[in-house]
């Protein structure tokens, strides 16, 4: 049997729906938001929660008497336990490490089992690192390897999870709903730190052996609870069950399973299905080779980067030691209010994600935590008294003040708009692998930060904070130049926008409708022509 090649100039049947249907807008103002479609949100991001969680309490760990007695290294002149930097970033890097196989796995393991069963089988595994982290006696390798599994586990999540809710949320809460991945990762971040805090002064192990075992119950929650919630439409579509599409979509929506705006989506599912048939198989490598792919699939891993980038993870992996330098008498405290400023702007986020454009807010975002890395870089350099702090009160404060500044603007940006981008950004066809790449370059870097980032300050000190400055400048210039507005439109008008090469700079204005009038061409034939030329390099004989 041979495939077909698409006609040149031709409305083929496997063209996307032309401008016949309810506009983005019409569609979005038909939805309703429903208990259901948050319920969905909040569920689903309990995995959201959990990578919080295990990244916030490391840095108290690092400051307990016992697990500085069990973990550490015996310092004579001080009589104390200390960590050295290769011990404590590998302790810190397992994690990410383990997330970064993790992520590269979880798009085949959501193809298979469903976006439902990836998200428990990966609870699982969170569940199987916990055991060995908090089993360990006396080898700080095997609790690292036990931070290495729960990395698998929390890295598949972080792939599965955002997939499933931008596939089930309703365009107009979709943006929010993946967001508040985000927002539990800082609710995560914080309630470790508060259990850190509670603990912190215990003289045996319950003083982080207690924070630690409650990651159990977080994966519990999140394996169980997931499975009483609906299977992703698009997903339950791809596999044959569109009455159960039909009827997800529409109660997540508050709608009718007729309602014009059901069927729209319905249409456009399957017409993008109907796209795929008619092609070749897909590949893996067809992320980069596939219609305007490898575009996306490189803007999708500089934006997962550059989340990284940004550098906020440097305050909340080393946050204890990094304030304890500034001369505080408790780091636990300040690490706790760096955390409350960043769960309550996490909130401010999501109502920039549904109020404001996605490019306009990434760009102010990384220009304000610019100019906060710049702040803090010299000042910490230039004016702090690195042997003595306490002689130097003002610089101190003022490194305080920069860094909640720049968790502002990090938590109502960068923060959470980045999963739900990422989410938008891929067709159906190559999703999974797709996220799956960007996912794992957000975990490589992190693992590089955390694992050098001792490394770095010992040698420059705060001047360290001039490369995250220099990142977010560039991240400027990505968002502006190629990320194109994605506010509530369908994930299949995404698709179309990028096959027609709509310009990022002016696409919070396009209109399929409009464009298709004023070019004298319809959207349709230009989509068309593009799969024309990715069909003919894919004709296959069977």
């Amino acid at each position: 049997m041979a495939f077909k090649p698409f006609r040149k100039g031709t409305g083929s049947a496997q063209a996307p729906p032309k401008a016949k249907g309810p506009s983005a807008a019409a569609i979005a103002a038909e939805q309703k938001i429903t208990f259901m479609a948050i319920f969905l949100g909040m569920v689903a991001s309990i995995g959201g929660f959990m990578f919080g969680y295990v990244s916030g309490q490391i840095s108290g760990f690092f400051d307990m008497e016992d697990y500085g007695r069990r973990f550490g290294e015996y310092n004579d002149a001080t009589g104390g336990y200390d960590f050295s930097a290769a011990r404590q970033g590998a302790i810190v890097g397992l994690l990410p490490a383990g997330c970064l196989f993790g992520s590269l796995i979880a798009g085949n393991i959501a193809d298979s089992l469903g976006r439902r069963m990836a998200i428990s089988v990966s609870a699982f595994f969170c569940c199987v690192g916990n055991i060995i982290e908090i089993s360990s006696q006396h080898s700080w390798a095997q609790y690292a390897v036990g931070r290495l599994v729960t990395g698998l586990g929390i890295g598949a999540l972080s792939v599965a999870v955002p997939m499933y809710q931008s596939e089930s949320s309703p365009a107009i809460l979709r943006g929010v709903l993946i967001s508040t991945y985000q927002l539990f990762i800082t609710l995560g971040i914080w309630t470790a730190e508060m259990i850190d805090y509670g603990t912190h002064n215990m003289s045996d192990s319950a003083s982080w052996r207690i924070p630690n075992g409650l990651s159990f119950l977080w994966s519990l929650i999140l394996g169980a609870g997931i499975l009483v919630l609906p299977e992703s439409p698009r997903y339950a579509y791809r596999k044959g069950r569109e009455e159960e599409a039909r009827r997800t979509i529409a109660r997540l929506a508050g709608l009718d399973a007729n309602a014009p705006s059901v069927n729209q989506q319905i249409d456009e599912i399957r017409a993008k299905l109907d796209e795929e048939k008619a092609g070749a198989t897909t590949s893996w490598y067809e992320i980069f080779t596939g219609p305007r792919m490898l575009y996306r699939t490189l803007l999708g891993i500089t934006l997962q980067a550059g989340q990284q980038l940004t550098g906020a993870n440097f305050f909340f992996y080393y946050g204890t030691t990094i304030f304890r330098a500034t001369g505080l008498g408790d780091s636990y405290v300040t690490q706790i209010i760096l955390g409350s400023v960043n769960v309550f702007c996490t909130f401010g986020g999501l109502y920039v994600v549904k109020k404001c454009g996605r490019r306009k807010a990434l760009m102010a975002g990384a220009a304000w935590m610019m100019v906060c890395f710049l702040v803090y870089s010299f000042v910490g350099h230039f004016k702090l008294d690195q042997d003595n702090p306490a002689a130097t009160p003002a610089a101190g404060n003022v490194l305080i003040v920069f860094s909640c500044l720049f968790i502002v603007a990090f938590a109502t940006t960068w923060g959470p708009l980045v999963w739900a981008v990422v989410a938008e950004l891929y067709p159906a066809k190559y999703r999974a692998p797709a996220m799956a790449v960007a996912t794992a370059s957000n975990w490589l870097w992190n693992f590089l930060m955390s694992f050098f980032t001792r490394f770095i300050t010992d040698a420059i000190d705060y001047l360290y904070g001039l490369v995250f400055a220099g990142c977010c400048a560039v991240l400027v210039l990505v968002v502006f130049f190629f990320l194109i507005e994605s506010k509530d439109r369908s994930l299949e008008e995404i698709d179309t926008m990028y096959l027609l090469h709509v310009n990022p700079i002016s696409s919070s204005k396009w209109d399929e409708r409009m464009a298709s009038e004023e070019s004298g061409e319809s959207s349709g034939g230009r989509l068309s022509r593009q799969q024309s030329n990715h069909g003919e390099e894919h004709v296959e004989s069977h």
